[in-house]
This record gives C-alpha cells, sequence and structure tokens, in this order.
C-alpha cells in the first residue's frame, strides 16, 4: 500500500496577512504562495522473500528481478500513486499519474556499467526540480534537471557554455533524454514523486564443477563462483564474526550513493582516529573521490571517519545496516564505518552476497581496492605514494577485495579473482575469516580451486 502527503501551499489570506505585516511585497508573494508542492510517501510494498525487510528508498537489488519489479509496479497503479518509472534495460522513461500513464520518452544515455555512475535498480524520489543546472563538475549546463538520488539527475541534452552539445558517448552517469522531452517530464513531477528504476540484473548460468577435499585453518571460510552460485569449498558460512576491515566496502557503497565524488569533506578532530598510515590532518579539505583510495588500499580508518562524519556518524552507520538487508547481507551488522570495532558482524554467506552486488553493481569500488581507478573524471589522485595492502595486489587475476585484522577479528580477507577452469574464466570470490595468514591460506585455496576443479560438460 502507498500513502501520499501533500504540503498544501499557505492559503492565500494568510499570504496576504504576511504582506500587509512584513512589507516585502512580491518577493513574500512568489516564495509562499507559488511554491511547489512536496510529496511524502510512505510505503508498503510486496515482499520480496522471507528474509525481507521494510523496502527502503535507494538502491533496492530485488527490483532487478523482472517478476519483483512488475509486482512493485502493479502496486502502484493499484494504488492510483503518481510516479516515475526509469526502465533501463528497454530505455524508456515513464511518468504515471494516478496510477496511468500519462507519458512516455527515450532515454538517450544512462551511466556505462561498471563505472562511478552506474545507475542500480531501486527506488527513489525526485529531490528537486531546476529548469537549467550547472555542474561545476562537468561545467555543463543540464536543462531540466531533477536530482533523484545523490549524484543521479534525469535531465535534457547538456551543453557547454556557447551552446555547444556533449557528445553521446559522454555521460556522467545520468538519465538523459532529449531536451523537448526532459521539459515534458520536468512539467509532469513534482518533488518527492517516487522514481522506481529498473534494470536486468546478469543473467546466471549452468556452470558446474566437481570437487575433490580441502582444508584450511580459517575458522570460517568460503570459495564460489559469482556467477553461477557454485560453492567450491566452505567451512561455518553461516557463522556470524567480526570482520575487521572488510568493513570498509559497506562504508564505500554508501560513501558513493549518498555523497557526490568531488564533494569536498572537511577533516576534523575527531577523524584523526589511529590508523595503518596516518595522511589526514585538521583542517584538511579532501574531495570523496581522493578519500576512497586511502580506504580501499591503505584501509584508512581516518578516511573512513572523515567520510561518514560527513553525513554524521550515527546516520551513516544506520544508512550501511540499511544497505546490508537491501543487498541481501541478512545477518551482518556495523557499528562503526572502519570495521575496528568488534561489533562489526557478518558471516561467509553474507559476504558472498556483498561480493556479488560488487562485481555485478559496483565494480569501480573493486577497481579501487585493486588500484585500477583511471583518473579521467576526477583528474589526478591526490596520494601519489599508496600502497595497496590488499591480498592478490599484483596478480593479473585480481579483480578486487579487502583484507582487514583486529584482535577480535583475526584476520580477515575477501578477493573476487578471475580463474580459469577448462581454458573459461570465471569470476571467484575467495572469503576467510579468522585465519592464521590470509596471504598463504588464500593462495592455496585458489591453487588447489584450479588444480581440482574441471567444468562438467
Amino acid at each position: 500500500m502507498i500513502r501520499r502527503i501533500a504540503k498544501a501551499p499557505i492559503p492565500f489570506y494568510l499570504v496576504l496577512l504576511l504582506i500587509i505585516a512584513s512589507g516585502l511585497g512580491l518577493v513574500v508573494f512568489l516564495k509562499y504562495y507559488q511554491g511547489q508542492s512536496v510529496y511524502n510517501y510512505q510505503f508498503s510494498l510486496p515482499q520480496y522473500n522471507s528474509s525481507s525487510t521494510d523496502f527502503q528508498l535507494g538502491s533496492w537489488p530485488a527490483l532487478a528481478d523482472r517478476n519483483f519489479f512488475l509486482r512493485v509496479k502493479k502496486d502502484f497503479i493499484d494504488n492510483n500513486a503518481n510516479f516515475i518509472e526509469a526502465d533501463l534495460s528497454a530505455m524508456k522513461l515513464s511518468v504515471y499519474k494516478n496510477g496511468s500513464s500519462v507519458l512516455q520518452v527515450d532515454i538517450k544515455t544512462k551511466g556505462r556499467e561498471g563505472s562511478w555512475w552506474e545507475t542500480p535498480a531501486g527506488l527513489y524520489k525526485i529531490e528537486g526540480k531546476e529548469k537549467n543546472h550547472y555542474s561545476s563538475f562537468g561545467q555543463v549546463y543540464m536543462p531540466w534537471s531533477m536530482p533523484f538520488q545523490g549524484n543521479f539527475f534525469i535531465h535534457g541534452w547538456p551543453y557547454y557554455e556557447g551552446g555547444a552539445p556533449v557528445s553521446s558517448s559522454y555521460s556522467g552517469g545520468c538519465i538523459r533524454l532529449s531536451t523537448e522531452d526532459a521539459e515534458k517530464v520536468f512539467k509532469e513531477a513534482v518533488t518527492g514523486m517516487p522514481v522506481l528504476v529498473y534494470k536486468e540484473e546478469f543473467k546466471g548460468d549452468e556452470f558446474r564443477l566437481r570437487v575433490s577435499p580441502f582444508a584450511v585453518q580459517a575458522s570460517s571460510y568460503m570459495i564460489s563462483d559469482l556467477n553461477s552460485n557454485f560453492i567450491l569449498a566452505e567451512r561455518n558460512s553461516t557463522s556470524v564474526v567480526p570482520i575487521a576491515s572488510i568493513t570498509k566496502l559497506v562504508t564505500a557503497l554508501v560513501a558513493v550513493e549518498y555523497v557526490s565524488m568531488e564533494k569536498e569533506i572537511t577533516v576534523t578532530e575527531k577523524m584523526i582516529v589511529p590508523t595503518s598510515k596516518p595522511r589526514l590532518k585538521p583542517d584538511d579539505t579532501i574531495s570523496l573521490y581522493n578519500l576512497l583510495p586511502p580506504l580501499l588500499m591503505e584501509s584508512s580508518n581516518e578516511a573512513a571517519e572523515a567520510i561518514a562524519g560527513f553525513l554524521g556518524r550515527d546516520r551513516f552507520v544506520a544508512l550501511m545496516n540499511q544497505k546490508a538487508r537491501a543487498i541481501g547481507m541478512n545477518t551482518a551488522y556495523f557499528t562503526d564505518p572502519s570495521g575496528k570495532g568488534a561489533g562489526n558482524i557478518a558471516s561467509a554467506e553474507d559476504l558472498f552476497a556483498m561480493a556479488k552486488y560488487l562485481y555485478h553493481n559496483r565494480r569501480f569500488i573493486l577497481d579501487s581496492t585493486a588500484g585500477k581507478v583511471g583518473h579521467g573524471a576526477y583528474g589526478a589522485v591526490l596520494y601519489a605514494d599508496l600502497k595497496n595492502f590488499n591480498a592478490f595486489e599484483g596478480d593479473e587475476r585480481f579483480v578486487g577485495g579487502k583484507v582487514g585484522q583486529t584482535e577480535e577479528a583475526g584476520k580477515t580477507m575477501i578477493a573476487i579473482l578471475n580463474l580459469s577452469f577448462g581454458g573459461e574464466k570465471r569470476p571467484i570470490v575467495v572469503i576467510l575469516l579468522n585465519t592464521p595468514d590470509y596471504n598463504l591460506e588464500g593462495g592455496q585455496l585458489v591453487d588447489w580451486a584450479e588444480k581440482n576443479y574441471i567444468p562438467v560438460k
């Protein structure tokens, strides 16, 4: 069920009284009487599976399942809702009023898959409206702009100062329409209107393997194929234990979905905490883009606190827990953004769900952990002397991952590698929790998998 609450404009007679009392004349009239209506929607949507929690605004991988997406869309229509549907698979955007489609237009470009700007399936909302937004980052004008989540906008064809249009091959990740169509959508859209984004998830395949026995000393581990979900080996994969700095992958996920990459963050004394390689100083001003490499490569606790502090630490940690539930980390829980506390816990199965989401929806975060991010979009990286502490760093098979270590968690590791089986490369995730040596045992587990598994024809 969907309930919407409209914040009505101030009655005209009150506006006149304000005008007379204040002497501000037409300025007050325009601000109060001609202000836009804003809608707040409360959602009670169908469950996706037995472990589903409350439906949250933001990225929602369940909506990549077409059957579930259609159920949610039907629920909107049955409740006569006003909403926008953006189908990134069919490249169509539709506006619905009172449950009926009143406008459908073509999506011209979207964020490239695997880039910083990929827009995942989810439930968002129109956060504002601006007839001609100027992007200081891209130095372009974006006509009929409607932000709907952090860095993401619906807008018309962007152009440079002077009028030259932006190339069709360039996209900052927004949903780009023709300028004529964007104006039509702009006129129908209302601030607060839900934006239902659908993008078909990857298609699973039937690749299977056969096994010979192997064992490691880690108290909990898993090695599995991210495309077929085939588990090569596991031990205590449902045990919920501290995961140390693997936590920072969830920190990065929340950061890139709620904070603009070019947003400047001012460092405070509270953010200066013990860390592997101190870099930050009070009153430094650093963009999120330049905080992610030390966060993910050097496991900087300072960077984690700076990123979380920008939104408010308590709110940020709450968003981490919401994100974990949304992507299927059903038993995970987080108490801080760095993973240094013993309360940051998850199972190997939780981390497998996170790895699938990163691999199929947020590949650029994995690229950051492997030091493979290109710097053309946001300029040169601030720290030229970064070290990469992650396991398999420098291995050409390494897609991305994270290591961690605390007294409570022991040594922890998650790594995704492209391994070869019978000449076919497969994305394999290796998870080790409370291991005596993640470099040694991770390498042994990978070598064993490649030597002992062959495709079943």
